[in-house]
């Protein structure tokens, strides 16, 4: 059986991104999409458990939503805990991409700065 995993680098600290709230929703034929899956990166940038698993791994189109100006306003608190007022220049940062093989391991993972990203098929 196929599974989906991510993994987060913040590439401005060369650290993992940890506390990044992450959304994963599977669009229709109708091009609408649901829900089917939170949570929130843990001290390795990773998440506990597979995003996407057993009889949930389908072929379709998904996305991954990541969100970036949480995490970065969160560690750029300054000293009295008051959090940037202006808008961060991302925001939530949004992979679409598609699954062709239910047996294969899916693994995305999501170089971020506060100014930019890249994303590949990992392994």
């Amino acid at each position: 059986m196929g599974y989906l995993t991510t993994h987060i680098l913040d590439t401005t600290k060369g650290v993992a991104a940890a506390g990044v709230k992450i959304h994963l929703y599977q669009h229709s034929t109708k091009g609408q999409r649901q829900l089917i899956h939170s949570t929130v990166s843990n001290s390795d940038g990773r998440c506990d458990q597979p995003l996407l698993q057993a009889d949930s791994f389908s072929v379709g189109v998904y996305e991954l939503e990541f969100a970036i100006d949480e995490y970065f306003a969160d560690s750029l608190e300054d000293s009295d805990n008051n959090k940037p007022t202006a808008p961060s220049f991302l925001n939530t940062v949004v992979i679409r991409f598609g699954i062709n093989d239910e047996n294969a391991h899916y693994h995305i993972p999501l170089l971020v700065s506060p100014y930019s990203y890249s994303t590949y098929r990992g392994s």
